[in-house]
């Protein structure tokens, strides 16, 4: 049953949370800690879509509020205080979920702020990221990489083939660099925010269907690596 949650922050502020357990009892110990992009939130559409995908993979999630969007605000926070929050909240999670494995990541900015966390050694077992984003729209040139050869854990990446901020040929080239065990996945046709155009024949349900299904495929790997 989902539970609402607040988390204390070392700051004195706090956050809100939300702990959607997977429905098999069995898979308590699996934990995903999704964080939201910068335009969104724990509740918007886009993060509230992924929770029955991840729920159906065994997989528990934790969505939460980075600060600036617990104070009502639309301009992210500096990314130090990002990490600062999302450690916050691992922090909470081991002391009150008792994950026996702890996945990080989330969409967008969210999953780039839990990628430079875990590129400073931060303990986790592996990261998901969704919609990556390698560098801003229309500036290929300013890439937000130079953290990622430092990952000592698995990843699994999803991001369209239409993203605007992750061109294809510029990730490949990147995650030459990357020594980690990184699985990237791209989705057909869909954009930034993981939809897809109705001429491409495919729909935001197929997005998401595939989505859980590469997740049920690199769990084992995760695992693996964390025995």
């Amino acid at each position: 049953m989902t539970q609402e949650l607040r988390v204390p922050l070392e700051s004195g502020d706090s956050v809100s949370a939300i702990f959607d357990p997977a429905p098999d009892s069995g898979s308590k110990g699996l934990v995903f800690i999704c964080a939201h992009g910068a335009g969104g939130h724990m509740d918007d559409r886009g993060m509230v879509s992924l929770v029955p995908v991840f729920q159906r993979c065994g997989v528990s999630i934790v969505r939460f509020n980075f600060l600036y969007r617990e104070r009502g605000s639309r301009r992210p926070d500096p990314m130090p205080q990002l990490q600062a929050c999302l450690a916050s909240v691992v922090a909470f999670v081991r002391q009150e979920l008792h994950p026996s494995c702890l996945i990080l990541g989330g969409r967008s900015m969210g999953g780039r702020a839990a990628s430079m966390l875990a590129a400073t050694g931060f303990a986790c077992d592996g990261l998901l990221l969704l919609a990556y984003p390698l560098h801003p729209a229309g500036r290929p040139e300013r890439l937000r990489d130079a953290h990622l050869p430092k990952l000592r854990l698995p990843v699994l990446c999803f991001n369209g083939t239409r993203d605007s901020l992750c061109r294809r040929d510029l990730m490949e080239q990147t995650l030459q660099t990357v020594t980690a065990d990184w699985t990237m996945h791209w989705l057909e046709a869909a954009d930034h925010g993981l939809h897809v155009l109705k001429s491409s024949g495919r729909t935001d349900d197929d997005v998401l269907r595939e989505i859980g299904e590469a997740t049920q495929a690199w769990l084992p790997r995760l695992a693996r690596s964390t025995r």
